[in-house]
C-alpha cells in the first residue's frame, strides 16, 4: 500500500530532475538563436502563422500562440492531474502535513508580488506583471535539488514538489481572474456547458479517454474564444479525469500522467523554452536590469520568494500551525526555500500574458526571469551544498 502512494512521487521526481536539464538546453539554445545570424529565422518562424481547421470554422495562429496557447494547455493538463492525485492520495492529503507548503507557498507568491509592485508602483502599464516573480518552475528547481542527491532529505524533496505544485495551481487561478480579455458570453456558456458533460464522464466513472479528449477538444476552442485564457480548458479537462482514493488496479488519471508527462517533460517544455526564452542581448549592460520590470521580476524572484517561503513557513511552524519536514534544519529549509526562486517557464508563460499589448517590455521580462532564476539556484545550489553532508 505505501509502494502504491509513494511511486507516482518518485516517478515524478525523477523525470522532473531530469527534464530540468533538457529545460535549461532549450533556453541556452534560445539565446544563442537569437544573437547570431540565425535571429531572424529564428523570430520569423515563431511568428509564421497556421491555420487549423477551416476558415468558418479553425483558428489562424502564429507559432508562438499555438505553443502557448494549445501546447502550454496540455501542460496544465498534467499539472491539475498533479495537483489532483497529490489532494486525494499524496501529500496534500494529508492536512498538518499538507499546511507548510500550502503556507509557505501563499508567501512565496505575496512577497514577490508585493517587491514588484513596490519597484514598479510609479510606472503605471509595468503593474500589470505583479504576478510574474510569483511562480516556482517544478522542472529546474527539483532539477537543482536532483544534483545533491543524498544529502537531502527526502520529506524536503517532497515539501518542494509540493510547494511548487501549490505555486502553479496559485498561478492558474490569477490568470483565469486577473489576465483574460473581455469575455464572449455565447463562447462561455458553450465552455460551461462542456465542462458539464466531462463531470457527467467523470460521475458514471468512464474508463476510457477518448471521450474525454473529444469534448475537451471543443471545451479547450470556446474556452479560447470565450476571453479566458485557452490553457484554463486543460485545468478543466483534468479536474474532470475520474481517480478514486481506493483505486489500486486502474486508474484514468494515474494512466494519463504517466504515459503523457515524459512528452510535456521532454517535449512541451523545452519547445516552450525555445520559443520564449530568446531575447536580444544586443546593447545588454548592468544597467538593463535597473529598469522597473527587470528589476522587479528580479528582485521578486531571488529576494521575494525565499523570504516569503522561509518567513511563512517558520511563523506557520512556531504557531504549530505545521510540522517541519523530517530530517531537516531551519539552515536546510532556507536553502530549498532559495530554490523556489527559480521561476523561468511559469513566469515567463504569466509575462506573455501581462505583457500581451505591450510587447516592448518581454525583453525586460526576460532578461528579468533567467538573472533571477540563475541566481536562486546558484546560490540555493551552493548554500544546501555547504549546509549538508555527503552520505
Amino acid at each position: 500500500m505505501i509502494n502504491y502512494i509513494t511511486a507516482p512521487f518518485k516517478w515524478f521526481f525523477k523525470l522532473e530532475a531530469a527534464s530540468g536539464l533538457v529545460l535549461l538546453f532549450a533556453a541556452i539554445i534560445a539565446l544563442i538563436l537569437s544573437n547570431t545570424s540565425l535571429r531572424d529565422l529564428y523570430f520569423g518562424i515563431l511568428s509564421t502563422h497556421l491555420l487549423i481547421g477551416t476558415k468558418s470554422f479553425g483558428l489562424d495562429l502564429s507559432i508562438l500562440h499555438w505553443i502557448n496557447d494549445a501546447l502550454m494547455a496540455v501542460f496544465f493538463f498534467i499539472v491539475t492531474l498533479e495537483i489532483k492525485r497529490e489532494f486525494i492520495q499524496g501529500e496534500l492529503s494529508k492536512p498538518k502535513r499538507a499546511l507548510l507548503p500550502i503556507i509557505g507557498a501563499v508567501g512565496g507568491m505575496a512577497v514577490p508580488a508585493l517587491i514588484y509592485v513596490v519597484i514598479n508602483f510609479e510606472t503605471g502599464d509595468t503593474l500589470k506583471g505583479w504576478a510574474i516573480p510569483s511562480a516556482t518552475d517544478i522542472a529546474f528547481s527539483i532539477g537543482v535539488l536532483s544534483l545533491l542527491g543524498s544529502r537531502i532529505p527526502v520529506s524536503l524533496k517532497v515539501f518542494l514538489v509540493a510547494l511548487a505544485i501549490i505555486d502553479d495551481l496559485g498561478a492558474i487561478i490569477i490568470i483565469a481572474f486577473f489576465y483574460s480579455t473581455e469575455l464572449q458570453y455565447n463562447y462561455l456558456l458553450l465552455m460551461l456547458l462542456s465542462f458539464i458533460a466531462l463531470v457527467l464522464l467523470n460521475k458514471f466513472n468512464f474508463k476510457k479517454f477518448v471521450p474525454f479528449f473529444l469534448i475537451g477538444i471543443f471545451m479547450w476552442y470556446f474556452t479560447h474564444e470565450s476571453g479566458i485564457h485557452a490553457t484554463i480548458a486543460g485545468v478543466l479537462l483534468a479536474a474532470t479525469i475520474p481517480h478514486r482514493k481506493n483505486e489500486h488496479d486502474y486508474s484514468l488519471l494515474l494512466k494519463l500522467e504517466h504515459t503523457l508527462s515524459p512528452y510535456v517533460a521532454f517535449g512541451i517544455m523545452p519547445l516552450f523554452a525555445l520559443a520564449n526564452a530568446g531575447v536580444i542581448l544586443d546593447g545588454f549592460s548592468f544597467n538593463s536590469l535597473l529598469f522597473p520590470v527587470p528589476l522587479g521580476i528580479l528582485c521578486g524572484l531571488f529576494f521575494g520568494k525565499q523570504i516569503g517561503v522561509f518567513v511563512f513557513s517558520f511563523i506557520a511552524v512556531k504557531l504549530k500551525f505545521a510540522e517541519m519536514p523530517t530530517n531537516s534544519n531551519w539552515i536546510k529549509f532556507y536553502g530549498v526555500g532559495i530554490l523556489t526562486g527559480i521561476g523561468f517557464t511559469m513566469s515567463l508563460f504569466v509575462g506573455n500574458l501581462a505583457f500581451a499589448d505591450y510587447s516592448s517590455n518581454m525583453d525586460g521580462v526576460k532578461i528579468g526571469v533567467l538573472t533571477g532564476s540563475f541566481l536562486s539556484a546558484i546560490v540555493g545550489y551552493f548554500i544546501l551544498l555547504i549546509v549538508t553532508k555527503k552520505k
